[in-house]
């Protein structure tokens, strides 16, 4: 990124909901440590190029310990001769205040998610490298976009079309043909990042640099514009950005402009992600092979039942069988299918020892081929993700500055407008006088600002007339991404085409949704329509159980639920499946 094209502000999100944990973990064995350590070995190699390039650095990386991150970043930069006016910002870590702010007891680690107006601080005052703690993942795109335009807190709309480039670029090649439902039509052997050349009034354009392999297109952006989301009103710290404003328009090859992006006051309280130790767990998983698969499922579990002393039983055991054999197969692997044993419980000693003592016991006593697909291990704790919301005042939001100078953080200005209610479009923008490209090398106001980076139901459209329907995947005429958020669910699914989307809406219920993906039977499932982008977007409540590090499901970040829903059979007009757009 540093060497392929123009480039302003290099932006790095590191922080997963499952990253928290990690680090969290790592804390509590070396308190210097729960920052991200790769950041420091990626600034070994790049932080001499950026600062002769005159590419500003924001990151995440901080974690836990951003002030930490700082220091090493300055001793580094010392080491490796460099020049670097280094800053973070902090406030985000709410674990020493837990008590006084009412948060349960037995965390490990309880972060507030910070808006951009710290990271702004900070570059204003010549910062050439930030890193932070939690803060939103767009805010690391929202924050250079506040310092160079100058956007005041009640610019919502400008502040909430950053916040749509940011969550563009936060998943680096998910927006350049990475994960990408139709990556058929495209090489996306070694997708190239994505970058945002980003505008005063809070437009952009996603693109990359020239060379790169994979594609930025409607399809790519929109792809990623669904990911992890819950409809039309996306809410920060900043502002509310309104989803079902975004407009999408290729304006030439790997170029996607993005506008009309409508921004609204935030909620007056920031999400906070909670991380604790969840128990104990452990896995076992049979190989089931040939004939008489349930079967043999069956008698496994029998024994198992008998096998296991009451006295050691896990508070949770729950089994799985995943038909993954085929008749009359050519090999092995292709004729077997797994039982999946998954433990749980507080006592480690319950998925230890005597779980797999109990099910290796097995292995003469069984069904015909027994066999495991590893040797039971001790079992491993697990961690829980839940969020809680405090008061936005109550969280002490610091710039601490190259000098050490600290700077507080004031929280935005919200209100108690309704969701349907509007500010006004066409406020301009804060003028303020061109940057010195001498202190940050950031762009002047007539060109762009460029950036990398790693409600209730709409109306429905018009249906489509009857006629003729064959039936056949559902990804053959729409696209999905889905993801996680805590223990939800999230899952967008788009049309191709404008017929495509007058289907989908109309088809894609939530009662349809049930019927072709079961295992979302016992959760709450909500729906939101987003016509700008002809998509459909679900939340499936509960779905991961307690997130993604309890591993509640098979796959327990939901990445592949998308897939799987594309992969369903349904009556779909032949009028939409001969159409060019269909993939082969």
């Amino acid at each position: 990124m540093l060497t392929g094209g123009p480039l302003d502000v290099l932006t790095g999100d590191y922080l997963a909901e499952l990253t928290m944990l990690i680090l969290a973990r790592d804390r509590l064995k070396d308190p210097s440590r729960g920052y991200a350590r790769t950041f420091l070995r990626q600034m070994e190699e790049c932080l001499g190029l950026a600062r002769e390039r005159g590419v500003s650095i924001v990151v995440n990386a901080g974690g836990l310990n951003p002030a930490r991150l700082a220091e090493e970043l300055r001793e580094l930069a010392r080491r490796l001769g460099v020049e670097a006016r280094v800053a973070h910002v902090e406030g985000d870590d709410l674990l020493p205040r837990r008590e006084e702010l009412g948060l349960p007891q037995g965390l490990l680690a309880a972060n507030a998610y910070l808006g951009a107006f710290g990271i702004a601080a900070c570059l204003r005052e010549g910062a050439e490298v930030v890193v932070t703690g939690r803060v939103t993942d767009a805010a690391l795109v929202v924050g250079p976009g506040i310092a160079h335009f100058g956007w005041a807190p009640t610019d919502f709309d400008a502040l909430a079309g950053a916040v749509v480039a940011g969550h563009v670029l936060e998943c680096g090649a998910q927006a350049t043909g990475g994960n990408y439902a139709f990556f058929r039509e495209h090489d996306v052997t070694h997708p190239g990042f994505p970058l945002a050349e980003l505008h005063a009034d809070g437009s952009s354009v996603i693109t990359k640099h020239p060379g790169t392999g994979g594609a930025v297109t409607t399809g790519t952006v929109t792809a990623q514009l669904l990911y992890e989301t819950r409809g039309s009103h996306y809410l920060g710290p900043d502002v509310t950005a309104r989803l079902d404003t975004v407009r999408l328009a290729e304006e030439g090859p790997d170029r996607v402009r993005i506008d009309g992006v409508r921004g609204e006051a935030p909620p007056s309280t920031l999400k906070v992600g909670l991380n604790a130790l969840g128990g104990h767990h452990n896995e076992v998983v049979f190989v089931l092979t040939g004939l008489d698969i349930e079967a043999k499922a069956a008698l496994v579990r029998r024994q198992f039942a008998q096998a296991l002393p009451a006295a050691a039983r896990p508070a949770e055991l729950r089994w799985t069988l995943a038909r993954t054999d085929h008749p009359d197969a050519p090999t092995e692997e292709a004729a077997s299918g797994l039982l999946r044993l998954t433990a749980r419980d507080a006592d480690p000693a319950k998925v230890g020892r005597e779980l797999g003592k109990a099910a290796v016991e097995l292995g003469l006593a069984g069904y015909p081929g027994f066999h495991l697909t590893a040797p039971p291990g001790p079992g491993a704790p697990y961690g829980v993700f839940t969020a809680a919301y405090v008061d936005a005042k109550a969280v002490e939001h610091t710039a601490v500055l190259p000098d050490g100078r600290r700077i507080a953080v004031p929280p935005a200005p919200v209100s108690d407008r309704s969701a349907g209610d509007r500010p006004t479009r066409d406020r301009p923008t804060r003028d303020r006088s061109p940057i010195d490209r001498s202190s940050c090398d950031l762009s002047p106001r007539d060109r762009p600002l460029t950036a990398q980076g790693g409600g209730g139901e709409t109306q429905l459209p018009e249906p489509l007339p009857p006629g003729p329907t064959r039936r056949a995947p559902l990804g053959l005429v729409a696209g999905a991404r889905s993801g996680d958020k805590g223990g939800d669910a999230n899952l967008g699914i788009w049309a191709r085409t404008e017929e495509g989307w007058r289907w989908l809406a109309h088809t894609l219920t939530v009662d349809r949704l049930r019927e072709l993906l079961p295992e979302t039977a016992g959760s709450d499932v909500t729906r939101q329509l987003l016509p700008n982008l002809r998509a459909v977007n679900f939340t499936v409540a509960g779905l991961l159980g307690e997130g993604a590090a309890a591993r509640h499901r098979f796959d327990p970040q939901a990445k592949a639920l998308g897939e799987w829903l594309r992969s369903r059979h349904l009556d779909i007009p032949t009028a939409l499946l001969d159409t060019p757009e269909t993939p082969l």
